[in-house]
């Protein structure tokens, strides 16, 4: 099951490129949430979450696709980090993005993600 559907895209505002598989970048986003959230939606089932919290966790699920597919080249990189002629980039350590457990999330969509509750380690 994804969090969000394809129309829930042009409600959000979010757009995508032609060649994305959207169904595929949404199933992905819906699993990297699932991570974040400690697998609390799949285990409660996701018509029991408030409306604020469904309505949080489908505007997350397609910003998070979309960032997915257009960072696809530098999430799927083996590499951490490159240097050439003196001017070095190491991936992962933005202050605007958060990595937990493997996912990577832009620190702003996390937060969004943390007003559902969803996202508290205490409540295990």
């Amino acid at each position: 099951m994804t969090y969000a559907t394809y129309e829930d895209f042009a409600a959000f505002g979010v757009s995508v490129g032609e060649d994305t598989d959207i169904m595929r970048q949404l199933w992905q986003a819906s699993r990297d949430i699932d991570t974040l959230t400690f697998n609390r939606i799949p285990e409660r089932g996701f018509d029991a979450l408030t409306d604020f919290q469904r309505e949080r966790v489908k505007e997350v699920t397609c910003r998070l696709a979309a960032w997915q597919a257009e960072n696809a080249d530098l999430l799927d990189s083996p590499l951490s980090g490159y240097s050439i002629n003196g001017v070095s980039a190491q991936l992962g350590g933005s202050s605007g993005m958060r990595v937990w457990d493997g996912v990577a999330i832009p620190r702003r969509l996390y937060g969004l993600l943390e007003q559902t509750g969803l996202c508290c380690r205490r409540l295990l």
